[in-house]
């Protein structure tokens, strides 16, 4: 019989602000065609991407 514990811990994935990280950057991919959209520093630009492309493709819903 083979047992296992496990812990359970909350955790949060947050942007890291340190002076030297790298800057944020955004970018969607299809996951249908693998074309993907330009990375930007803003998020509303790659939702705006992932939008179009699916209004051009509807049958990439996956």
């Amino acid at each position: 019989m083979i047992r296992a514990t496990y812990r359970f811990r909350e955790f949060q994935l947050v942007p890291d602000t340190e002076p030297d990280a790298e800057p944020l950057t955004f970018a969607m991919q299809c996951a249908v065609c693998g074309q993907t959209g330009e990375p930007s520093d803003e998020q509303v630009a790659a939702h705006a991407w992932a939008t179009g492309h699916l209004k051009a493709n509807p049958e990439h819903f996956a």
